[in-house]
């Protein structure tokens, strides 16, 4: 909540201009960026919301469809229905807007031509506590100079420190106005945006906070100036595209930052070109991440289900209501794409086409310039653009693919190893002996990934005890960490505090079957895997102990069944990959319909 706008004042028009639709030539024309600074802090200014897409008739990238092709029509089944329309169903946008309304309460979504729905009465409005308990003498230590930035709720000014540390120093001031927080979601965002940048700076790519003040009318941020203004800007001004070596430069700090946000359990949720700021004007000069203003804390194998965030960006889990970290990563593959290729792999003039397109369409990799470009990068971003969240890539793991992989880089701990542990040393012996089998055929890269995680758990004498992941996650701790109760999940490891761990079992515990499956070598890694199971761990199993093992009921049997082989009673291979990628049991009831 609380965004303002990082767009530089000459940049946009007398009208509120949406992030996703500057008023910017199409990419194959190269436009230069705005000449003033774009300023930390500073990003969207409507919490909870898609940016709208139809405010403009053209986008500044073009689009993947070829010319005169209309986007694919409404499908005939919507999310969480059973039953087929007779005609083609209502916008999916529909649904999403109203929820967007409800988090707003009177406020309208910026350039948005949805029908205001109101929620809350003015008496409603007028009884919500706006005092936040922040410092009231903002003028006595900074001096206020021009705007730099406007959003929707607020501007952005550029500012010099009178005293204290920062003296004489340049600050940006992020100004939020109270008449626009209509809302208690709204004013939580804002209580949450200053508490998520207190706790989170520190990290090189994270924009500094410094103090927070606050007035009658105004919430005000203090933060780190930067003058090197957005990477939405650079890349218009490269005529729409980075070389790959440019673009994995940018995509190092980004994951960096990312991986770290993750580690203390903090999913940033509209992460897009214009959110990422540099520090100067200089061509190698650092970035920075902007606008924790949708941001939220995440406990471990907790599901949001809020939507936020910016349409040609968000992950279908988020449409679909249930999502985590993940959504991140989508968002970096979308980053990434439009880097290579300078058009986005999802697009569409209306909202309803945009979400229609991430649901269903696949991106172009087939026209100009991806012929040119390398199989390692396309891999890269389709490991990251897949619809299924627990195939994608976790931003630890994308740093250390074939194609951004560095020696001499440092990898950071992955939350994702914690959660797998976790679920392996609370596994039945038959699961465990099934993932063991598993981890013995897997690739070099694979490895190359487990043996950076193992080391960053700091590993005495070749293992590692519950002790190690303690210290490895206070090693890393924020006030925020504590926050979203990533701790918690040592608590969950507590049988792995009565033994040790070696690398070769760490292997097998810190297996995601799930994004070994879209591995270009699964066939045959699938295939050794299971050798070694026949040799050291397949055994003669009851339908009724398969169905125990994977909590099923006696209705599964039927299927179980056929896992099993008749000659010897043990599992066969395809029991053995069904086995180990588990069953999803989908409850009889279905969701509710969504208001259209």
């Amino acid at each position: 909540m609380g965004h303002c706008c990082s767009k530089n004042v000459s940049a946009v028009n007398s009208e509120a201009v949406t992030a996703d639709h500057r008023v910017k030539s199409p990419l194959p024309a190269a436009s230069p960026p705005p000449s003033g600074n774009s300023v930390s802090g500073a990003g969207d200014a409507n919490p909870g919301r898609y940016t709208p897409a139809n405010s403009f008739s053209t986008s500044p990238f073009t689009s993947p469809l070829p010319p005169g092709v209309a986007p694919s029509p409404s499908p005939a089944r919507t999310p969480g229905r059973k039953f087929r329309w007779p005609l083609p169903p209502p916008s999916p946008a529909k649904p999403i807007m109203a929820a967007i309304l409800r988090r707003q309460g009177k406020q309208k979504p910026k350039d948005g031509p949805i029908p205001e729905e109101q929620s809350e009465g003015g008496e409603g409005e007028r009884s919500l506590d706006k005092s936040f308990g922040y410092a009231k003498n903002l003028g006595a230590k900074y001096e206020l100079g021009k705007e730099v930035g406007r959003g929707h709720f607020g501007h952005t000014c550029w500012a010099k420190a009178k005293k204290g540390d920062l003296k004489g120093q340049s600050v940006a001031v992020k100004i939020i106005s109270k008449a626009k927080m209509t809302t208690a979601i709204a004013i939580e965002d804002v209580r949450r945006e200053v508490k998520m940048l207190k706790a989170l700076s520190g990290h090189n790519n994270l924009v500094k906070f410094h103090d927070v003040f606050e007035d009658a009318n105004n919430v005000y941020i203090v933060m780190e100036l930067c003058e090197g203004g957005e990477l939405l800007d650079r890349i218009l001004s490269r005529g729409g595209r980075y070389t790959e070596d440019d673009a994995k430069a940018i995509l190092v700090q980004i994951l960096d930052v990312v991986a770290f946000c993750h580690l203390q359990g903090v999913v940033h949720r509209d992460l897009k070109p214009e959110n990422f700021l540099f520090v100067s004007k200089d061509e190698d000069s650092l970035m920075k991440v902007i606008d924790f203003g949708l941001s939220d804390f995440v406990r471990p194998d907790q599901r949001l289900n809020d939507i936020v965030g910016s349409a040609y960006y968000v992950a279908p889990e988020v449409l679909h209501r249930s999502y985590s970290v993940e959504a991140d990563l989508w968002s970096i593959g979308v980053i990434t794409y439009i880097l290579l290729c300078g058009s986005r792999p999802f697009w569409a003039r209306t909202e309803s086409g945009i979400f229609r397109s991430v649901l269903r369409a696949n991106p172009n990799f087939d026209d100009s310039p991806w012929p040119s470009i390398s199989p390692e990068a396309k891999d890269f971003v389709k490991r990251l653009l897949n619809k299924d969240h627990r195939k994608r890539m976790t931003a630890a793991q994308a740093l250390i693919h074939p194609w951004l992989r560095n020696e001499n880089r440092a990898i950071p701990l992955d939350i994702l190893i914690f959660k797998l542990v976790k679920a392996y040393v609370r596994a039945t012996p038959f699961k465990r002996a099934a993932l063991k089998a598993l981890s013995k055929a897997l690739t070099e890269d694979e490895l190359i990934y487990l043996r950076a995680q193992f080391s960053l758990l700091e590993p005495n004498n070749g293992c590692v005890s519950l002790e190690n992941f303690r210290e490895a996650l206070v090693k890393n701790a924020t006030d925020t960490m504590k926050e979203s109760r990533v701790p918690d999940i040592l608590n969950m490891m507590e049988p792995l505090a009565y033994k040790k761990m070696d690398f070769e079992e760490f292997c097998a515990a810190a297996i995601s079957v799930y994004q070994l499956e879209v591995h270009p070598e699964w066939e045959t890694i699938s295939t050794n895997a299971f050798d070694h199971f026949e040799r050291e761990g397949n055994r003669i199993i009851a339908v009724e102990e398969l169905a125990q093992e994977m909590n099923l009921g006696p209705s599964a049997y039927s299927v179980l069944g056929d896992w099993v082989r008749k000659s010897d009673g043990k599992l066969s291979f395809s029991g053995y990959l069904k086995y180990l990628h588990g069953v999803t049991v989908r409850s009889s009831s279905t969701r509710p319909r969504q208001p259209v």
